[in-house]
């Protein structure tokens, strides 16, 4: 009985080795970008960016469909290109990034659709809340570098989303004097993303 259990672990083992992914992709941070865009007094938007974060890829297929995926955003690194605002955004009413200092994304399932395209599923993680969520995604393909640029593999895709906002904790808002509100619930959610095998 001892000598069947042992086996079937070191089947278990083996089994599990199997699936581990090998091959590390690292992001080209010199060629990603991560945007967001929110509506603001109802007839606009305003967009920003997070200077600083980092995207774990492991994948072996060449469809990168056996893709582990996480990622690590700086909460204080948001930018829009007004300082007031940013300082806003980082504060106590919206992310709290010295209580919270990064965004979380861990990745459960990168899907291949039947007509080509992908979508991204993971958990994200804003201000200690954990939501479930599903991006749209395309696989620009695979692509060697020439030899002058150092010959390196390169992959590209580019993502594209939604969150509520208030599902994360993020509620602070006003009310106009002709009805709606000053900031959008609806968090539209942007990045390009190059990365070297």
């Amino acid at each position: 009985m001892k000598k069947t259990i042992l086996m079937l672990s070191s089947l278990f083992v083996l089994g599990a080795t199997s699936f581990a992914q090998t091959t590390t992709w690292n992001l080209d941070k010199a060629h990603a970008t991560l945007g967001f865009a929110v509506d603001h007094m109802v007839v606009s938007e305003t967009q920003g960016k997070f200077a600083e974060f980092d995207v774990q890829l492991q994948a072996d297929k060449a469809d990168f469909t056996d893709a582990k995926i996480s990622a690590s955003v700086k909460v204080a690194s948001v930018n829009t290109e007004n300082t007031m605002r940013d300082e806003h955004l980082a504060g106590a009413d919206f992310f709290e990034a010295e209580k919270f200092p990064t965004i979380e994304f861990k990745g459960l399932q990168l899907k291949k659709n039947k007509n080509g395209s992908y979508q991204a599923i993971g958990d994200v993680t804003i201000k200690g809340v954990t939501k479930k969520i599903t991006f749209d995604v395309k696989f620009g393909g695979v692509i060697k570098d020439p030899q002058a640029y150092g010959g390196k593999t390169r992959a590209g895709f580019k993502l594209n989303g939604k969150i509520n906002r208030e599902d994360f904790g993020l509620k602070y808002n006003s009310v106009l004097d002709g009805g709606g509100v000053a900031i959008g619930k609806e968090v539209r959610i942007n990045a390009a993303l190059e990365f070297t095998k």
